[in-house]
């Protein structure tokens, strides 16, 4: 069983820690007088055992954000004052690009922004933040301090508002949505009750926050590998407005595909819902294009017209293949046998253009061009097997 002495250890033995980067930042800001601390999801990731391909370190101090841009200039550190009016200031520091922000305290919020006030209390500006999760610090030296003891959070992970979860979401409604995707990612699917019953109050008001917010967290939300728990007990606390038939397709989805995704689960609420999830989550055009790619596939797939799929979606096939078994109720069996198909495929480039198709005697225009997509069917009919000579001597004049 994992004891705090084991948490800590991991603390002290992390790579990021001990890595020359982040012990520049320590000095620069008293790290070694406890005046700077690392915060947040790479200290929580770090004792939980989450190994982050690329770890990004945020900092809290006591310094304000006028002395660290000072420190930094007076050390030749790159320094962007990206959030200053928050207390936040962005180092660059070698391969390092770190967030500094000043212990702080909510003087007056709206639910979107906040009016902070900065200071010295560490205990402060951790009651501010929003899970007990991610109220940890650690020194230079890999010393965890936990000012509100909340470690037994972490045994197992619990996902817990700090102090009134009530008070926490209208600091920040989108806190609603960070409450979900926590329980899912590090949570378990299992649902704090007061938390639960807190977003359930808050589901009215979301409307407050973008679209781009919402899409956000959505979009990280849907990438995580099991998600199905937590989308019903969104859509039961009114937070999330889809179908049950739809959370039930993306749960068999989950349940079969090892590479679980947002694309992925994108095409398949494009085939199930009517909802402009664009608008609604203000997804970028290539986003939304990819969805609709994979679908077309996937609509191929299960038309069994392998080799067109394998001809107009070479890229797309793998989380097509996913989508296209969901929607069509395939067995395992029947999956395979697809896959198994598509092993036995090479892509191949059509051998005519519309060059050769002059070269015949038709003229440019409207037809040229359909006659060189009714041969294009042709021979992805037969397999990719006609070849050019052939597919000459089937030109219509």
């Amino acid at each position: 069983m994992t004891g705090r002495g084991q948490l800590e250890r991991r603390l002290r033995d992390a790579h990021w820690l001990a890595s020359a980067d982040v012990q520049a930042v320590f000095a620069l800001l008293d790290g070694e007088a406890r005046r700077t601390r690392a915060v947040g999801g790479i200290v929580r990731d770090t004792l939980l055992g989450i190994v982050r391909p690329e770890a990004e370190v945020d900092f809290a101090s006591e310094l304000r954000p006028e002395e660290v841009m000072a420190r930094a200039a007076e050390n030749k550190v790159a320094a962007y004052p990206t959030g200053i009016a928050h207390g936040t200031v962005t180092l660059r520091v070698g391969m390092l690009v770190a967030e500094v922000t000043t212990l702080r305290q909510d003087v007056a919020t709206d639910g979107r922004h906040a009016e902070v006030r900065f200071g010295t209390d560490w205990a402060a500006d951790a009651a501010r933040r929003d899970f007990t999760i991610n109220a940890f610090y650690v020194d230079s030296a890999g010393t965890l301090f936990d000012p509100l003891n909340n470690i037994g959070d972490l045994l197992p992970p619990r996902i817990r508002f700090i102090g009134d979860p009530d008070r926490r979401i209208a600091e920040d409604r989108l806190r609603v949505f960070r409450f979900f995707r926590f329980s899912a990612s590090h949570g378990g699917e299992r649902f704090d009750a007061a938390g639960l019953e807190a977003v359930r109050r808050a589901a009215g008001t979301l409307d407050r926050l973008s679209a781009e917010r919402i899409g956000s967290e959505m979009r990280r939300i849907l990438d995580l590998p099991r998600i199905a728990t937590t989308l019903r007990a969104m859509r039961e606390t009114g937070v999330l407005a889809l179908a049950p038939e739809t959370i039930d397709r993306l749960q068999v989805y989950g349940g079969q595909t090892h590479r679980a995704n947002f694309g992925a689960r994108l095409a398949l609420l494009l085939a199930s819902e009517k909802q402009d999830f664009q608008a609604l989550w203000r997804l970028p055009n290539d986003v939304m294009s990819r969805a609709r790619a994979v679908l077309a596939a996937a609509g191929l797939l299960q038309d069994l017209r392998v080799h067109e799929a394998v001809y107009r979606f070479p890229g797309l096939l793998a989380d097509a293949v996913d989508v296209a078994s969901v929607l069509a109720g395939w067995t395992e069996a029947g999956k395979s046998a697809v896959l198994d198909q598509l092993q036995h495929v090479t892509p191949r480039a059509f051998p005519l253009s519309g060059t050769d198709l002059l070269a015949c005697g038709l003229k440019a225009g409207p037809s040229l061009g359909s006659e060189l997509a009714r041969l294009e069917g042709l021979w992805i009919d037969s397999g990719f097997s006609l070849d050019r000579a052939a597919l000459l001597e089937l030109v219509e004049k």
